[in-house]
């Protein structure tokens, strides 16, 4: 007993001090790799402020990133001439314990994260000021900041339409405000744009990051199967739903990582349908798109299914030839593979699989390399031209045949390997076999 306690003591202490299942060396080996790319300067990078509504705090990934705190109204300045960073906040130690910071984390910060110093939020002025004194360029992150539930490279978009170039609001955004202000303070200082520089470094994931998303997607695996085996005829889409979420958070997820898609009948061309306002009949099919975040990691999985657990004739069809084109991609991807390369490779093998693909059916489905998957379920990097190992993709072939409402995904996340490629949310009911034996124990 005496042994495993100790044992157990160990365990304890070589844990992660953070609550976000990452070692705190792990943040400090990404900021070295950031200073790499920065050494004439340094990166300011703010953090999320402090919320207006009832909604938890979450950080933005970028700051979490690389640092791993969720410390609201902060700012990392990562100095890649003096090697060194510095985190700027004020908060009380009762609005810490109100937002779920860890004390420790507020009043031992440089002790505990590998941060080498921590000073209020009012001195950053002249700490820049001092530092651009010394020469340095200034790095900013010139892309809206991600949050909870969001994309940024789709954010831009929308606060651009509707917000920036809109012809009764024009504001800018937070980032290009804040490159005013360094721009006003630091008129002769060179202000650059290190948003591509961070992500470059999120697209390829760290064995740790990798080892979170494996637990996320068994997560995202069960919840899936809770959600398929609550399927009946006569029920509410948002009853579905509810379900979903409710397994997700049951095993541990944080959030979801993006709202429940689910299509059904006429609803089936509208590939990110979510009003939920369908009663399920007997003869629909169903396209769910359903993920958890888990400690700010993303999982993005869509199944197909008939409702009442039994293909027609073309339902069966069409999936069939989804699945297979899934299958067939994942047998392709490697490192190196480009998507010029892709889609000859996958006919090949489809049709070495008996599958004559000179029928129509095939040229309704696409194969490619999906979006990157990470800190969120469209990740920055936009999608991939070469594979890489490290990298994380949604593997989505899809399609929709609007003529029949009707539609049909097969969506895993993949990862890809040294040698080939890994499905990180195998595990789900997949051929029509499986799916009919499995709804028929429902």
């Amino acid at each position: 007993m005496k042994i495993r306690m100790i044992l157990w003591m160990l365990v304890l202490l070589s844990s992660p001090a953070t609550a976000f299942q990452f070692a705190w060396g792990e943040y400090a080996a990404r900021r070295t790799r950031l200073m790499e790319r920065i050494p004439d300067g340094m990166a300011v990078i703010q953090g999320a402020t402090s919320r207006t509504d009832y909604y938890p705090f979450f950080q933005n990934n970028d700051f979490m990133y690389l640092c791993g705190l969720e410390i609201p109204d902060a700012v990392l300045v990562i100095d890649g001439k003096n090697r060194e960073t510095t985190i700027f906040f004020t908060i009380t130690e009762k609005m810490a314990r109100s937002e779920g910071v860890p004390l420790e984390q507020v009043t031992k910060t440089v002790e505990v994260t590998q941060l080498e110093r921590k000073l209020p939020l009012e001195q950053l002025g002249s700490f820049l000021a001092a530092k651009v004194g010394e020469g340095a360029v200034l790095y900013t992150m010139f892309q809206p900041e991600e949050l909870m539930r969001e994309c940024s490279l789709e954010k831009m978009n929308y606060l651009r339409r509707t917000q920036v170039e809109h012809e009764w609001d024009g504001r800018l955004t937070r980032e290009q405000q804040f490159i005013g202000h360094l721009r006003s303070r630091f008129p002769n200082t060179e202000i650059k744009d290190c948003s591509g520089l961070i992500w470059d470094l999120r697209v390829i994931k760290t064995p740790a990051e990798i080892e979170l998303l494996r637990k996320a997607a068994a997560i995202a695996v069960d919840a899936h199967k809770s959600m398929m085996k609550a399927t009946r005829v006569g029920m509410p889409e948002y009853e579905l739903a509810a379900v979903f979420e409710f397994e997700n958070k049951r095993k541990g997820a944080q959030d979801l990582a993006y709202y429940t898609i689910i299509c059904s009948a006429e609803n089936h061309p509208y590939l990110h349908y979510h009003k939920y306002d369908r009663i399920l009949k007997d003869g629909d099919f169903l396209v769910i798109d359903g993920g958890p975040d888990l400690h700010y990691y993303d999982i993005d999985i869509t199944v197909s299914y008939p409702v009442n657990g039994k293909f027609t004739p073309r339902q069966r069809e069409i999936y069939e030839a989804c699945n297979a084109m899934h299958e067939a991609c994942m047998k392709v991807y490697r490192p190196g593979l480009t998507q010029a390369q892709l889609v000859p490779e996958v006919m090949e093998v489809l049709r070495e699989w008996g599958h004559d693909t000179s029928l129509p059916i095939w040229k309704s489905f696409r194969a490619n390399f999906g979006h990157y998957v990470g800190m969120a379920v469209h990740d920055v990097g936009s999608s991939p031209k070469v594979l890489e190992t490290g990298m994380v993709i949604a593997n989505e072939p899809l399609a929709v045949f609007a003529e029949e409402n009707l539609g049909v995904r097969v969506e895993d996340t993949i990862l890809i390997t040294e040698t080939g490629c890994e499905n990180l949310t195998a595990g789900l009911p997949r051929t029509v076999a499986e799916i009919e034996s499995f709804l028929a124990r429902r």
